[in-house]
């Protein structure tokens, strides 16, 4: 599951300004819009500054224009919201088929030194950073970390904001394969089937179940997540469960569940190619504007050792004390 996000380059001026837009950023800023609504790829490389063109050479700027195009489209509103950092000039850019948040830096010559551009956030969201509510694993027996940590070589979900702290979780047996026979059939992977339980006591919030088990090696790119469930804590964490087995949902939106109770079965549904349990938090139910935060899990195994207050990382073999 992931999301558009492009960092081109952070030059910051030691600069201040108030926060009403200044009339080059105005200038600049409806120069760009203009131009990437035009494809006038060279006009954009003009509006950079030298240190700026040779981070980002015309063919790479035509390459970010057309990959941004494809999916996200023309730009069709912009607002100027506040400066950050002292220099970037923060606009709530409305594109066809997405919002962003476009971020701007000038040098003394009125050249762009410095653009950011990711989805578009409200500043009022909630911030949470990690649980406050003591949670258990939410399976029984011992599983395998196959994603989880805080870099990209330990997890690739670091790229999504709303998923930068989620775990992809399966079963692998002593030689480190995590199916039986030839692999071709979910029956034949460890996890497929296993109970997922419900790691606090929560609330129900989203329940999406009847999404059919991919065949192995192939995903589905329409639903990605697959079946789901959300709950929600009493401290208003939001644990996101995707890719239950099809139809193995027992929990329904509004129900109340307490800890260890059984919430379906793992499956292969949504973006997955093989049975396992992808899990993470987040601050809001809305997966799409949210943050992610970190998993600590209160007691729990790993690799045999007893952790306490611990996030399991890439490699680790957990199950619950």
């Amino acid at each position: 599951m992931r999301k558009l996000n492009f960092i081109l380059i952070i030059l910051i001026p030691l600069l201040s300004f108030g926060q009403t837009e200044k009339e080059t950023y105005k200038k600049v800023s409806a120069k760009f819009e203009e131009y990437y609504n035009a494809n006038e790829y060279q006009k954009i490389f003009d509006l950079f500054s030298t240190k700026m063109k040779s981070f980002l050479p015309i063919e790479k700027t035509t390459n970010f224009v057309n990959e941004l195009k494809n999916k996200a489209g023309k730009i069709k509103k912009r607002e100027f919201k506040k400066y950050e950092k002292g220099t970037y000039a923060s606009y709530k850019t409305n594109f066809e088929r997405a919002l962003f948040s476009i971020k701007i830096s000038l040098d003394k010559n009125e050249k762009i030194n410095g653009l950011f551009i990711k989805p578009y956030r409200e500043s009022n969201l909630p911030k949470l950073k990690r649980n406050t509510t003591k949670m258990i694993l939410p399976f029984k027996g011992e599983w395998t970390v196959f994603w989880g940590g805080d870099t990209k070589e330990l997890n690739y979900h670091i790229e999504n904001e709303a998923q930068k702290n989620a775990f992809d979780i399966l079963i692998t047996n002593n030689k480190g394969k995590s199916y039986k026979t030839d692999g071709k059939i979910n029956e034949d992977y460890y996890a497929f089937g296993k109970e997922l339980i419900a790691p606090c006591n929560a609330e129900v919030v989203l329940s999406v179940d009847g999404i059919k088990d991919n065949i192995p090696g192939e995903s589905n790119p329409i639903y990605i997540p697959g079946n789901t469930v959300i709950l929600k804590t009493e401290n208003n964490e939001f644990l996101f469960f995707a890719h239950f087995k099809q139809n193995s949902i027992i929990v329904k939106q509004g129900q109340k569940v307490k800890q260890g109770e059984l919430l379906g079965l793992c499956g292969n549904s949504g973006n997955s190619s093989e049975a396992h349990l992808h899990f993470h938090i987040q601050n809001i139910e809305n997966t799409n504007k949210a943050i992610g935060a970190k998993s600590y899990f209160s007691e729990i195994l790993v690799n045999g050792e007893l952790k306490k207050e611990y996030s399991p990382i890439k490699g680790e073999k957990v199950k619950n004390k």
